[in-house]
C-alpha cells in the first residue's frame, strides 16, 4: 500500500464530492442525530432523577449504570439481532437489517452515557441552587428545570460525547445494519468493508470525516461553554 497516493485519492474523494462516500457520511449523521435526539430528554430526566431523588436500590442502579458503560458495543448488537431476527420476539416488526434497528441499537449505547454525565453535573452542584429555587416558590418542575440550567455544561458534555461514542461504534451497527450499501452503510461499517478488500483510499477518506467530526464536536463544545472551554 502507497500510503502517499492512497492518501491522496482519499483527498480527491472529499473534494470532488463523490455520491457514493458522501451517501455513507449522510446514513452516519442521520441515525446518529435521530438517536440521541429521541434519546437524551429520557437518559438526562433519569440523570436528574438519580442524583436528586433517594430512594431503595438507588445506589445499586447506579452501580449497574456505571458498568453498563464498558458494555462493547458488538454485545448489544448481539442482543439486538436475537430480539429482531425471524426467531426473536420481535421479529414479526422486520425491523432487522434496517436504519430503525441502527437507531434503537445507538440510543442504547448512549443511555449509561447521557444518564452517567447528567448525574455527575447535577451532584457536581451547590445544593442550595435547588433549595433557594423551592424557597422561591418554584414547584417541582421549575425547580428542577433551574437545576438543570445550572449543569447545562456538564449536560452538554453528556450530550456530545453520547454523539461521539456513537457515531464512531461499529460493532452494533454491523451486526443490526447489515452494512448495506446505500441504506445501513455507515462510516465505520464502510472503512472496515473498504480496508479488508484494499480500498484504502476510501477507508482513508471516510476516517479523515470520521477525525474531522471528532475534532468538531470537541470545538464546539468549547465555543458552547464559552472562552473557558478553550483554555
Amino acid at each position: 500500500m502507497d500510503l502517499f497516493e492512497s492518501s491522496r485519492q482519499a483527498f480527491w474523494l472529499l473534494v470532488t464530492g463523490n455520491a457514493e462516500l458522501w451517501q455513507i457520511v449522510y446514513v452516519s449523521l442521520r441515525v446518529s442525530l435521530i438517536a440521541l435526539v429521541l434519546v437524551a430528554p429520557f437518559a438526562i430526566a433519569a440523570g436528574f432523577v438519580l442524583a436528586t431523588v433517594p430512594f431503595r436500590g438507588r445506589r445499586t442502579l447506579i452501580v449497574i449504570l456505571q458498568g453498563l458503560l464498558s458494555v462493547p458495543t458488538v454485545v448489544v448488537g448481539l442482543v439486538l439481532y436475537l430480539l429482531l431476527s425471524r426467531q426473536g420476539p420481535f421479529g414479526s416488526l422486520q425491523q432487522l437489517f434496517t436504519q430503525n434497528a441502527m437507531i434503537v441499537g445507538q440510543m442504547i449505547i448512549a443511555f449509561p452515557i447521557l444518564v452517567a454525565f447528567t448525574l455527575s453535573a447535577v451532584q457536581g452542584l451547590d445544593l442550595r441552587v435547588q433549595e433557594t429555587a423551592v424557597r422561591l416558590g418554584a414547584g417541582r418542575l421549575r425547580s428542577g428545570l433551574t437545576t438543570l440550567r445550572e449543569a447545562r455544561f456538564g449536560i452538554m458534555t453528556a450530550v456530545f460525547q453520547g454523539f461521539g461514542r456513537i457515531i464512531s461504534e461499529v460493532g452494533c451497527a454491523l451486526m443490526v445494519g447489515g452494512n448495506i450499501a446505500g441504506f445501513t452503510r455507515n462510516i465505520t461499517t464502510a472503512i472496515t468493508l473498504e480496508t479488508s478488500k484494499g480500498g484504502f483510499a476510501e477507508g482513508i477518506a471516510l476516517g479523515m470525516v470520521l477525525l474531522l467530526l471528532a475534532f468538531g464536536v470537541n470545538f464546539g463544545l468549547a465555543f458552547l461553554q464559552g472562552q473557558g472551554g478553550l483554555k
